[in-house]
């Protein structure tokens, strides 16, 4: 120990110098001693091993990884979705509602000769159609007992009565009312009521015997009605029959106006039956 105190000087740079040597040495050798190969034939199959389950750990740890990744994008992917839904049912709503403006629009121009108003369907009675109901708008916006309703498609029915800020409609499609009309290709007249018997569906009554009115024919309101305009559209003629005990002709008639599937309904401002008076 006193040995190396006074001469680490001296050992310290040999040892490096002969550690340099040992490593230049064996960078040269083409072959390693019988030493050497021992000791790489024992360490091998561990290295082998350790660089195996290195790999196996690495490779799941990275699985793992891509697993939290994909089930992070898949969450984003879902709220993506859901937000695209979102959007899609709302632009859905926005061109229901604009197709329902342009049709009122339509039905609007085709009666130009008459004021009217709009009105939003608030309640209808238990049944799938739209015979009864009430509108949001009364006496307050100038409604009246009488007054005509219109929609996307021809003649809805009437006001039968009226409060405030509401009206209760009586529909074409009801069976306790009729309807003066005509076909507009043959000006045979006659009366349109609902048919009972078929939902939704319209029956035209007291058709002449001898008239030419057939299938596909137009009907409309006639001249002779004391409550609704003449020349409105009503629906089509979608089959004929012929009474034997009355010798008049019966009509069935497929509306114009859809009275599944109401929302909203224009009033024309002009009671008629006052006007005739």
């Amino acid at each position: 120990m006193n040995f190396f105190k006074n001469h680490k000087k001296f050992v310290i740079p040999l040892v490096s110098v002969l550690c340099l040597c040992m490593i230049s040495f064996s960078l040269n050798r083409a072959k390693p001693t019988f030493f050497e190969s021992g000791i790489g034939y024992v360490l091998s199959p561990i290295q082998e091993f350790n660089t195996s389950v290195t790999d196996w750990i690495s490779s799941k740890f990275n699985a793992l990884t891509n697993i939290n990744e994909i089930e992070n994008e898949n969450e984003r992917l879902k709220e993506e979705v859901y937000s695209l839904k979102e959007e899609v049912s709302r632009f859905k709503l926005i061109e229901d509602e604009n197709k329902k403006l342009s049709e009122l629009l339509r039905i609007d121009a085709k009666y130009s000769e008459y004021p009217k108003v709009g009105a939003r369907i608030i309640a209808k009675d238990t049944s799938n159609w739209y015979d009864v109901f009430l509108i949001n708008k009364g006496s307050n916006d100038g409604i009246e007992k009488n007054m005509i309703v219109i929609a996307s498609g021809g003649l809805v029915g009437k006001i039968s009565e009226t409060g405030y800020n509401y009206s209760k409609v009586v529909s074409i499609i009801d069976d306790t009312d009729s309807v003066g009309a005509k076909s507009l290709r043959t000006d045979d007249l006659g009366f349109v009521r609902g048919d009972f018997e078929n939902q939704g569906m319209c029956k035209m009554e007291y058709v002449d015997s001898d008239a030419e009115i057939m299938k596909g024919d137009e009907i409309v309101t006639s001249h002779l009605s004391e409550i609704y305009p003449p020349g409105i559209t009503i629906g089509y003629v979608k089959d004929i029959q012929t009474d034997e005990n009355t010798i008049t002709k019966r009509a069935l008639i497929s509306p114009t106006v859809d009275f599944k599937h109401l929302e909203t309904v224009l009033v024309i401002t002009q009671n008629f039956k006052k006007d005739l008076k």
